[in-house]
């Protein structure tokens, strides 16, 4: 198998990675945080001006029309240098409009790929313990929308959201304008200092053209995994690399505590988190690129990308010792990432859960069975 890039996405990443790091330099974020700022919006303009904020934008509606791998190169580099911006969530959710939408979204659409209208999304209904929130009832051909959803990334400064509602069906993806009439707001910040709210929905109306079709929810859920799980990898490789270079300085017993055996072990564990999370989010990605079932792929990779920032956040704040709580020094705020990063995908019990059950109910798994050859084995 041929993991490497391809030159034009090599470009890509290592722009990305340039215009992140030249911008969150770690005193740069530490003023962010106490800025009370919701995102970096100055950075999300420069993400517009270079076109990183459309790459997954269909070119008929005026973006890039790339691939999951083009954006995979991009959110890692924003997840090793902890950029506050919405790029994922901004762009798939107009990918989806563009895909299954209809003629009345296609404007919104344009706007989305030009970056005068921002979009964000929540999907954590499909991950919650309680369930989803949101429920849509339809009485004499008037669908209305009822119920709270929790933590919408961006929902006060967003112009459009897609979130997860129950209906009859099954559940949907709705297209929502935060500030319509019906909807309540509840401020926060998450973990990592984004600004959330609460979203509460007291029968807000709802024509036909906000639900969108069954097969949206399911394409963005897996393209939101693979892009939260890029995040993730690009968190947590940055997160070793800084604690080798601190544990190959800090001295005790006069010397570096990088040659202790147990630190040792740590971070060799720690890397091999990391690997498999990178090839399992790389197979995803190629299975979403060319239309193949991904199902398993994603629910696996989603379990390695809660696995990653559980275990490898773990393990880097343990070897920083008691500099690791201090607020001022950097390491901690990868931390938060990380664990703010796996919550929203669910955490791995819950992933184990659904992916056993896919398991119970599919008896071909494994890439074999993509090819004809095989297409008859059971």
């Amino acid at each position: 198998m041929d993991f490497s890039f391809s030159d034009e996405q090599r470009a890509i990443a290592e722009m990305a990675d340039g215009l992140f790091r030249d911008y969150c330099t770690d005193d740069r974020l530490r003023a962010w945080e106490l800025s009370g700022e919701p995102y970096m919006g100055e950075l999300w303009q420069t993400c517009i001006e270079t076109g990183l904020h459309a790459l997954a934008i269909p070119e008929a509606n005026g973006g890039s029309g790339l691939n999951m791998t083009d954006l995979l190169c991009v959110l890692q580099a924003q997840g090793a240098s902890l950029a506050q911006v919405p790029l994922w969530q901004h762009q798939l959710s107009a990918a989806a409009l563009a895909q299954w939408g209809d003629q009345a979204h296609a404007g919104l659409v344009a706007q989305a790929a030009e970056g005068s209208v921002l979009f964000s999304l929540s999907l954590a209904g499909l991950a919650a313990g309680r369930g989803i929130g949101l429920q849509i009832t339809e009485v004499a051909g008037q669908m209305t929308l009822s119920g709270a959803v929790g933590a919408v990334p961006l929902a006060s400064q967003a112009d459009r959201l897609l979130v997860v509602a129950e209906c009859i069906e099954g559940p949907r993806l709705v297209l929502l304008d935060p500030c319509g009439e019906g909807i309540e707001r509840v401020e926060g910040v998450a973990n990592h200092g984004l600004a959330v709210a609460d979203l509460h929905c007291r029968d807000v109306r709802l024509t036909p053209e906000q639900v969108l079709p069954a097969a949206a929810l399911g394409w963005l859920e897996q393209c939101a995994i693979a892009a939260t799980a890029a995040l993730q990898l690009g968190v947590s490789e940055e997160q070793i690399r800084r604690t080798v270079a601190y544990v190959s300085e800090r001295r005790q017993f006069d010397r570096a505590i990088g040659s202790f055996q147990a630190v040792q072990m740590s971070m060799a564990d720690s890397y091999i988190v990391l690997e498999a999370l990178r090839s399992s989010l790389y197979q995803l990605c190629y299975r979403l690129e060319q239309n193949l079932g991904s199902d398993s792929e994603a629910l696996s990779t989603r379990y390695l990308a809660c696995e990653a920032g559980h275990q490898i956040g773990h393990k880097t704040q343990h070897v920083h010792g008691g500099i690791g709580v201090d607020l001022t020094y950097p390491i901690h705020r990868y931390l938060y990432w990380s664990r703010d990063l796996g919550q929203s995908l669910g955490g791995p019990a819950a992933t184990l859960d659904r992916l056993g059950q896919w398991l119970a109910n599919n008896d071909t798994l494994g890439w074999k069975y993509d090819l004809e050859e095989n297409q008859g084995i059971r």
